[in-house]
């Protein structure tokens, strides 16, 4: 006897299973889950395939009456006519629909997304920060109300064709920001295909070659030769901002690890200051030997119990990054502070008789190729400690010869 749409009333209140006609069933939940009686049942059909029993579910006595649940079946018997399980191709519509929902993520929204999950893997805040801005003014006007999906090679040109010739440094950079974040699309499933952003073999057969556009702008350093004498005229200033670029001319270090110095990174007494890789350029960590006129630096910095870095400029928090630039524009040099460190380069390559890997690990650069990195597997420390010996004397010396420095060890 099927099912009346008088009886499905009655067995509402009864919790079961009650079979219709063709594999078609109700099913009554027990009471006890509390919910209303008019959206307990539901409608269900068996099958069976390859002798296993499989029950579909085909919606809520609520939403279908008995007339639309018995279509609903009928429509999954002609699937498993043709072959198709109604689980599984409701499985399969439900992930395309959901595929196609997460095509509609628009650029701006997939950029943000990306950018939070690699919030961890920037080494410094500003460079989150940077991404930002640039794809705001750049990009995001463009494409960013675009979906992922509808992002072309057209679109990619459109937005960085009109500032190749103009910034083109910066136009290379945005221009891997998008292939970047394209690329992220794509393993999320938000895209398909190739990456219309890509360079080789794809924009490199449009757009010129950076390096034909815009030529290569060395910061500028001060000649080796003057070192000497701007580090005797800093020596007469008395400002933290001072001591800290002489402690960073004397290093060899780059600004942001001097300035991001804290002291438990520091062992006077072994003369060592060890920066970790979170704060090293190449992600490694970098053992830099002090020299004494570094240490002396450090012994007379003023210090804050409550405070973990070493340069501390007003109000007692850490020194900008910008200070001892300033210090430089007070005594009327152009030159930047990261010069400093090719200054040392070319003197420790002119004036001393020191290998290039030694010189390259002073730098905390990366060594050479992969087979000299594998066999240089320690820091070279104690070389390292007597050429920047020599250099401090270097700096320190009224007088500067042209001799040529002695390997030592």
């Amino acid at each position: 006897m099927g099912l009346t749409l008088k009886r499905i009333e009655k067995l509402l209140n009864e919790p079961g299973r009650y079979f219709d006609a063709d594999g078609l069933y109700l099913k009554v939940p027990p009471k006890s889950l509390k919910a209303p009686r008019a959206r307990r049942g539901s409608w269900l059909l068996r099958y069976e395939i390859g002798g296993n029993e499989r029950w579909c579910g085909l919606g809520k006595v609520a939403d279908f009456d008995l007339s639309e649940a018995r279509e609903r079946a009928r429509k999954a018997r002609q699937q498993l006519r043709d072959g198709q399980d109604p689980i599984e191709r409701k499985r399969e519509d439900k992930a395309r629909a959901a595929f196609e929902e997460a095509k509609l993520i628009t650029f701006e929204t997939a950029t943000r997304q990306y950018l939070e999950q690699h919030e961890g893997a920037w080494k410094n805040p500003k460079s989150a920060k940077n991404f930002t801005a640039a794809m705001e003014k750049y990009v995001f006007p463009t494409i960013g109300r675009l979906s992922v999906a509808a992002v072309d090679t057209g679109l990619v040109l459109k937005v960085v064709e009109p500032i190749w010739k103009e910034i083109p440094v910066s136009a290379d950079r945005i221009r891997n920001r998008i292939e970047a974040v394209l690329d992220w699309c794509t393993v999320r499933n938000y895209r398909t295909g190739d990456n219309p952003a890509r360079w080789k073999n794809h924009l490199s057969e449009v757009l010129p070659k950076r390096s034909k556009i815009a030529k290569v702008q060395h910061l500028k350093a001060i000649p080796f030769a003057e070192v000497p004498s701007f580090v005797r005229a800093l020596a007469n200033r008395n400002d933290i901002a001072s001591r800290a670029l002489e402690f960073c001319i004397l290093t060899a270090s780059r600004t942001s690890e001097v300035i991001g110095m804290r002291w438990d990174e520091v062992n006077l007494n072994d003369k060592l200051w060890v920066v970790p890789a979170s704060r090293i350029k190449g992600g490694k960590e970098h053992r830099v030997p002090l020299t004494d006129r570094a240490i002396e630096i450090l012994k007379a910095l003023p210090t804050e119990q409550n405070n973990p870095f070493v340069f501390l400029g007003p109000n007692n928090v850490k020194l900008s990054d910008v200070a001892m630039l300033k210090v430089m524009k007070a005594m009327n040099r152009s030159e930047t502070v990261h010069g400093f460190r090719s200054s040392f380069m070319d003197w420790a390559h002119e004036r001393t008789a020191y290998p290039k890997v030694v010189i390259d690990m002073a730098l905390a650069h990366v060594v050479g190729d992969k087979v000299e990195a594998a066999y240089r597997r320690g820091d070279l420390l104690e070389k390292r400690r007597k050429l920047l010996a020599e250099w401090s004397r270097f700096c320190l010396t009224p007088t500067v010869t042209g001799t040529v420095v002695a390997l030592r060890g």
